[in-house]
């Protein structure tokens, strides 16, 4: 039995799934957070809360980078880790730090930092060759205007350090342009309370399918685990509406994107890492979108283990603890996954999701996951806005077919605003 010490996390799927994967190779894990009743007001009615399994829970300041390897040393002193680890992207250089100062397994440190701020990753990979968008970092507001004619209408405009599609937009003009800065300007700390980086990222508008890449790098080999493809809604946001697990792709095109991933996780010299990295197929070839040095989000590991049988969560957990991950693929009688979110259309709140009753006993529904009503919304801009999500497995290729299908059944009812007096 092992002992993991986790650093924060996602209060979505991967909060419940790393710690699954903990009980389930034998171990235990010690959780650190800077605010607990982040993930208690998060709970859902879906059964035990994910931390009743930790064996400790400690609070420290997780957001001060300079202080916290000394204060997890005195930790590990007492509680003698064998491993770290995080889900949460804010928090993955904080826990490469981490390990090397406790010598315990983990990526390499300027590694992890490239990969977690996408104007490094972008730096990296165009000096490795690695293909990717034609791109310009600007911290300097005044230099903006001028890169984005170089790059030219309509291009990309991203934050380096926010997640799940927040504050990514495409422009189309120089009005655009200004009011997608002003928006990333107005977000001076992201949602855990760190200083964001003032860079604004511009990148060349890139065109054809998106996937991901999923892949395990250890003991200085990258194994792809398959590629997931992806479908894109919200314009002139980038919100990700569903994904299948394998891509519906000619072989060719599947090995050039697993190739292009690769090579991005290389050039970034990512070892002892789980990571999911984003690839647009475009006419000229696989481009780099995004790599992101954790597990996939959004479902997807669970869309590969019902296809493949191979567990990206332990194999997160194994590599944490310098262990090889098992990666041997094993018959499902599953041969496609597939998950499809529901988006709020409107803004106010939930009164109710209808058509439920419909869906969830369905032969083909692995998932059916909804929100409680009397919940905010707001019309989605980022993947942080679903509603719930249906999915989905088929002994072919119909899985996705079949998610969308069943989205469909199901209609969100909002609550009447007051009427408001003349």
């Amino acid at each position: 039995m092992a002992h993991l010490l986790v650093v924060e996390s996602w209060v979505g799927s991967m909060s419940g799934l790393l710690p699954r994967a903990i009980r389930e190779g034998g171990h235990e894990f010690t959780f650190v957070t800077r605010d607990l009743h982040h993930y208690l007001r998060a709970a859902g009615g879906g059964g035990a809360h994910p931390l009743l399994a930790a064996r400790n829970i400690v609070t420290t300041d997780t957001n001060d980078a300079d202080a916290l390897p000394a204060r997890l040393e005195r930790l590990h002193a007492v509680l003698a880790f064998d491993g770290v680890v995080s889900s949460c992207d804010y928090y993955l250089p904080a826990v490469a730090r981490v390990a090397r100062h406790l010598g315990l397994p983990g990526p390499a440190v300027p590694a992890v930092e490239a990969a977690s701020r996408k104007d490094l990753t972008r730096r990296t990979l165009a000096d490795a060759g690695v293909p990717g968008p034609r791109f310009a970092a600007c911290e300097d507001p005044a230099r903006i205007p001028d890169a984005a004619r170089d790059i030219g209408y309509p291009l990309v405009v991203k934050p380096v350090d926010l997640c799940a599609g927040m504050l990514v937009r495409e422009v189309r003009d120089e009005r655009e342009l200004e009011r997608a800065c002003r928006d990333l300007a107005a977000f001076p700390v992201n949602a855990r309370g760190q200083d964001r980086a003032p860079v604004v990222l511009l990148e060349e508008l890139l065109t054809g399918p998106e996937v991901s890449v999923e892949t395990v790098s250890h003991g200085g080999v990258t194994h792809v685990v398959g590629v997931t493809d992806k479908s894109i809604g919200g314009s002139p946001a980038f919100v990700e509406t569903g994904h299948m697990f394998p891509a519906d792709l000619p072989a060719a095109e599947a090995r050039a994107a697993a190739d292009t991933a690769r090579a991005a996780v290389e050039a970034l010299g990512l070892d002892h890492v789980v990571c999911h990295t984003e690839i647009k197929l475009t006419p000229l070839g696989p481009r780099v979108v995004e790599v992101n040095p954790r597990p996939a989000g959004n479902r997807i590991t669970e869309l590969v283990r019902h296809v493949r049988g191979v567990d990206l969560a332990a194999a997160c957990v194994d590599v944490a603890l310098g262990a090889a991950p098992d990666l041997t693929p094993r018959a499902t009688g599953v041969h496609s996954a597939a998950i499809a979110f529901l988006l709020p259309a409107a803004t106010g709140t939930l009164a109710a999701v209808e058509g439920a009753e419909g869906v969830r006993d369905l032969p083909e529904v692995l998932e059916l996951s909804l929100a409680e009503p009397g919940r905010s919304v707001r019309a989605a801009t980022s993947n942080n806005e679903y509603l719930g999500h249906v999915m989905t497995a088929d002994a072919g290729h119909g899985a996705r077919v079949a998610a969308e299908r069943l989205l469909t059944r199901l209609r969100p009812r909002y609550e009447e605003s007051p009427a408001v007096p003349a």
